[in-house]
This record gives structure tokens, sequence and C-alpha cells, in this order.
């Protein structure tokens, strides 16, 4: 189990590099757990097992090992519940969970954090953990036309109206027009879809597009705070745009210095955007 003795916080781990960012920066220890089937990406690290059909007995393990707060990072699909493993205390919890989960992502997670605390864990946000993932407002490479700028403008609208419906974090808009919007496959999905469809936009030697993304209007964003990564910048490109922008403040950047080298590479911009 990836601990060092005296740790106050669990970090919830799913897939990607955020956990493993999250631990380097820690110093002063931490308890590594994920959910089965979902592996935590942190080098040399023997992670603590959980699953959902045993919530309950791993909380009370959590407290008993002096834990006091977690922070979730990385990414994870809606588990597969078997039903024959629940315990008695974690089975009072499914119509709860159950009516969360169907009520949209944001409201399954708010669900999850309000358990937690529950038990006296204080749910911390990735980016207190981390400040230096966040980038401060500006054009981090590159440089946004007037027209990238409407684009954005349109996009940000967009992506406050799918979040009051608790859709996604994210949309594509060219000239105006909106080729894609974030849904429940993704951003990697919905930026694959805009490479698909590039060939809609009314003029061809017109403003190429931008994708922007921002949390959630009323998500709590101690958890599923939007992150960018390199992969993000490579299918940007593949979609034709001419760069990325996004809420300041509001979305993580995973490993600035690769992010920032892809997009100059392609030639788009980078803009956190106030």
């Amino acid at each position: 189990m990836a601990r060092v003795d005296g740790a106050k916080l669990a970090i919830i781990a799913g897939t990607g590099v955020l956990p493993g960012l999250l631990a380097k920066s820690l110093e002063g220890g931490y308890l590594l757990a994920e959910l089965e089937g979902f592996p935590a990406a942190v080098p040399g690290a023997e992670p603590l097992r959980f699953r959902i059909e045993r919530l309950v007995p791993f909380l009370d393990h959590l407290v008993d090992c002096g834990i006091t707060r977690v922070v979730f990072a990385g990414a994870i699909r809606r588990p597969r519940i078997e039903p024959e493993l629940f315990d008695p205390r974690t089975a009072q919890l499914v119509p709860r969970l159950l009516g969360a989960m169907q009520a949209g992502d944001d409201a399954a997670l708010r669900a999850v954090i309000a358990i937690f605390e529950e038990w006296d864990l204080e749910v911390v946000g990735a980016d207190a953990i981390a400040p230096a993932l966040v980038p401060e407002a500006g054009v981090l490479c590159g440089s946004p036309s007037e027209a990238d700028a409407a684009d954005a403008a349109q996009a940000a609208r967009i992506v406050a109206g799918l979040g009051v419906l608790d859709l996604g974090q994210g949309a594509v808009v060219a000239q105006g027009l909106c080729l894609a919007a974030e849904t429940l496959p993704g951003t990697d999905a919905m930026l694959d879809f805009a490479a698909l469809h590039q060939g809609l936009k009314p003029n061809p030697k017109g403003a190429r597009g931008v994708f922007y993304k921002a949390p959630k209007p009323e998500q709590d964003r101690r958890i599923d705070l939007p992150v960018i990564g390199p992969e993000t910048v490579t299918r940007a490109a593949a979609a034709g745009l001419a760069g990325i922008a996004w809420e300041a403040g509001g979305v993580m950047l995973l490993d600035r210095a690769a992010v920032v080298a892809a997009a100059e590479a392609a030639g788009l911009f980078l803009w956190s955007r106030a």
C-alpha cells in the first residue's frame, strides 16, 4: 500500500497521469487508493484497491488509518455493479447512489462527496494539492485572432448551457457554428468527431475553429475539474483547429511544458481566458 507513515491524505485515484502528478507534489505522505478496474498510473506504488459494493468498509478503513482528507484524481467510468457483493451497510446507500447517478454525473459526484464527508473525511480539490497545474489568465503560446476570440466566446456560452443540463465541459466552434459538443463519450470522442466533420465550416479559408473547455457552472470544483494534456493538443490539431481556450482558473494542464511544446509544434494557440 502506497503510504508514508503519518499520512493524513488519501488519493482516490483513477486512470491517467494526474494521480502520479499529485503524488510527486506531496511531501508529507499519502495513501493511494484505486477503484478496482481503473488502475492508477503511479510508478512503484501498490495501491489499496476497493469496490463500490464495499464502500462502507473502505471508508471505515481510511478512518482507521488516520486519514482526514481525500482528493479525487484521474478518470473513471461508471463501474459495473455486482449486487451479490454488497455488504449490508453499503447496500443501504444503493438507493441514494442510484438516484444521484440517474440525475447526471454532477449529481453523482456530489453524492459521493457527501458520503465521504459523513465519515468526517474532508474532500479537497486536486488544484489545492498542486496549484501549479492551473494556469493563470493569459495566452500561453500562439496568438488568437479576433475571429478566434469570437469563436471562443460562442463556445463558452455553449459550454455554460451544456453544464446547466449536466452534459459536458467542452465544445468546438468554428466561424460561429458549433461543430461538436462534449457528452458522455468525453473530450477525445468530441475532438475526433470534429475532425471527421471539419469540412462543414462554411468558409474553407475562414477561421479554423476553437476548442473551449470549462467546468460546469454549478459543479463542485473539488472533483472532476477539467484537464488538458498533450493528447488533447494532438486531437485538436487533427481536427484542424486554430487553438484551445479554457476558463482561467477552471482547468488543469497536465504537464504544462509538454502541452505548450505540442501546441507550438502544431501551430495552435493556448489561451487561459478570463
